[in-house]
């Protein structure tokens, strides 16, 4: 374990039916770290998050919190709260009562603890009041209270936030940081949303088939990728051959549309047809397809081109470089 982890997973492996959902896989999380798990379908972060929780037994490798190996103990002990994706909550009890459910406290105490935990998540006085009274946003914080009740150590969270209508993810969001920064609480939780993972984390680990890519800020991940699959799945990223940008033949290009630009020089080496443009505020995106079929986008002032409108565009900086160096 590194010096300044409080949770360490040190080489876990999990393989199901011959096939590995997690190989390999070596991470420090920092006392009160926010550290999102950030991958497609597939990638193996929902397996992580249940061998973190107990639910899954590892193959291969060791789970180390405060410094004790957790990698056998029974779920119930290793006090780690849990808050799944659907919240769990019970409906026929209110609010206190599902927050207070499982505790060992009783009279006075009991509700002492649920009330300074509703407190946390900016729910205080809302012990009597009925689940179905609640938003999805409110509904998700009890859920948070709940897991926080027992005071676990680590803080383990299953797509907080899929639940929810589109319209609601971004204020509850923000509730969320802001209810665990105020608790301080070690946390990991699972998205495959890339807005969520950079809002919530303090560091992104970037999980695909099985194995972590890169662990990083969401400043590091998007303008310094380890590897392909980071620079192509954080944000966008154009694939140009490598002689167009710079680079040897047979190489490729990654480049974001931000680090395109649109040029009126004959001799600028990239050149197409406008086919799309999408507006974003001062800016747009727009989908320029070359005659070749191939289609690259570049990210300019909403006015430098429109749609069915040839034109022509140099790199001014490539992201990362693939099958071949400069």
């Amino acid at each position: 374990m590194s010096d300044g982890a409080f949770l360490s997973l040190r080489g876990l492996g999990k393989t199901y039916a011959d096939r590995p959902a997690v190989s390999g896989l070596t991470l420090d999380v920092g006392r009160g770290e926010v550290l999102a798990l950030l991958g497609p379908s597939g990638s193996g972060k929902t397996t992580t998050l249940r061998l973190l929780a107990g639910f899954e037994t590892p193959d291969t490798g060791r789970i180390v919190v405060a410094g004790e190996d957790v990698t056998s103990v029974r779920p119930e002990a290793r006090r780690f709260g849990m808050v799944f994706q659907h919240y769990a909550l019970f409906p026929h009890l209110d609010v206190g009562a599902n927050v207070a459910f499982g505790l060992a406290l009783r009279g006075d105490a009991l509700a002492r603890r649920v009330a300074e935990v509703l407190a946390m998540v900016d729910l205080a006085g809302y012990e009597r009041r009925a689940v179905g009274e609640l938003s999805g946003g409110q509904q998700q914080r009890v859920a948070l209270a709940r897991s926080l009740a027992p005071e676990p150590r680590v803080l383990l969270l299953d797509e907080p936030l899929s639940n929810l209508d589109p319209s609601l993810r971004e204020r509850t969001r923000k509730e969320l940081r802001r209810a665990i920064t105020r608790v301080g609480i070690t946390t990991v939780f699972v998205t495959h949303e890339q807005e969520e993972a950079f809002d919530l984390g303090d560091r992104v680990a970037v999980l695909h088939a099985g194995r972590l890519e890169q662990v990083g800020t969401p400043d590091e991940l998007y303008d310094a990728p380890a590897t392909p699959f980071v620079a192509r799945f954080v944000g966008r990223a154009n694939a140009i051959a490598g002689e167009r940008a710079g680079g040897a033949p047979g190489s490729v290009a990654l480049v974001r549309p931000e680090a395109l630009r649109f040029a009126a020089d004959a001799s600028a080496p990239l050149a197409g047809t406008v086919t799309e443009r999408r507006f974003v505020g001062d800016r747009a995106y727009f989908v320029v397809e070359e005659a070749d079929g191939t289609s690259f986008e570049v990210l300019a002032p909403h006015g430098a081109a429109a749609v069915g409108h040839a034109v022509r565009a140099v790199v001014e900086r490539v992201l990362f470089w693939e099958n071949g160096a400069r």
